[in-house]
C-alpha cells in the first residue's frame, strides 16, 4: 500500500505564473523550472502562450492558459475567441473560469453552452474553474454536474483570488466525479503537507506557483528524517 512518502508530487503540478506583472524573462524561467522538476505543465496568461510553447517544444510538459480569468464574467464570444487563439498559439490545456453569476441565478444551461462551445471548437483539455469559495454546497454540486455534462476534463477548485483549495472541496468533487474526470486543486498550496493532503483527498492536479519550493521543502524533510 502506498504511503504519502511514496507520492511524487512533481507530476501533479501545473507550475503557475499568473501575476499581472509577469515578464517574458519570468516565463522563460518558469518554463525552465517546469522542465527541470518534471511538472505536468506551465500555466501562463494567454499573452505568454506562444513564448511558453517555444520554450517547451521539446518537453513532455504541456502549456496551459487561463480563459475568462479571474472573474469568469467575460462574454461567451470573447471567451471562445480567447480559447481559439490560445489553441492556435499552442496551448493544449485551457483553464476556463465559469460565469458565477449564471450559477447563482440558476442559468446553468448558459454555463453548459459556453463550455461546450469552447470544447467543441478547440478540441483541447478544458478545466472548468468553479471558484468554490463563492458557492454554497448546492451551487457547487450543480456547477460541477453541468460542467461535467458539457464535457470538461477537469474540475478546478478556484482561481486563488477568493480563497484556496480545501480538502473538503476535493472530497466533494471526488464524490461527484467518481473518477470520471480529473480534479485540480488550486490556490494557497505552499507546503508538501498541503499538497499531499489534497492528493490523498482526490486531487489529480495541483495549481501552484510554489512548486519548486514545495519540492525543496520535501527534500529537506526527507533528509532530516532519514
Amino acid at each position: 500500500m502506498n504511503t504519502s512518502d511514496d507520492i511524487d508530487i512533481a507530476p501533479y503540478i501545473d507550475h503557475s505564473l499568473l501575476v499581472p506583472t509577469a515578464t517574458l524573462e519570468q516565463v522563460d524561467y518558469w518554463c525552465a523550472e517546469t522542465q527541470r522538476y518534471g511538472f505536468a505543465s506551465v500555466c501562463v496568461y494567454p499573452v505568454h502562450v506562444s513564448r511558453a510553447v517555444e520554450n517547451l517544444h521539446d518537453s513532455k510538459a504541456t502549456v496551459s492558459t487561463v480563459i475568462g480569468f479571474p472573474t469568469g464574467a467575460d462574454t461567451s464570444a470573447s471567451k471562445l475567441f480567447a480559447a481559439q487563439e490560445a489553441t492556435e498559439n499552442g496551448a493544449t490545456e485551457l483553464d476556463v473560469v465559469i460565469n458565477l453569476g449564471w450559477v447563482k441565478a440558476g442559468q446553468l444551461e448558459q454555463v453548459h453552452t459556453e463550455l461546450a462551445q469552447i470544447i467543441e471548437s478547440t478540441g483541447q483539455c478544458v478545466k472548468a474553474i468553479l471558484e468554490m469559495a463563492l458557492l454554497d454546497q448546492s451551487e457547487k454540486r450543480k456547477a460541477a454536474d453541468i460542467c461535467m455534462d458539457a464535457g470538461v476534463q477537469f474540475l478546478k477548485t478556484s482561481t486563488g483570488w477568493h480563497g484556496g483549495a480545501t480538502v473538503d472541496d476535493i472530497h466533494l468533487l471526488k464524490e461527484i466525479t467518481r473518477g470520471r474526470i480529473g480534479i485540480k486543486a488550486s490556490g494557497g498550496i505552499r507546503t508538501p503537507e498541503q499538497a499531499l493532503m489534497l492528493i490523498e483527498a482526490g486531487a489529480t492536479r495541483l495549481g501552484t506557483s510554489r512548486g519548486p519550493d514545495i519540492l525543496r521543502q520535501r527534500f529537506t524533510e526527507f533528509q532530516t528524517t532519514s
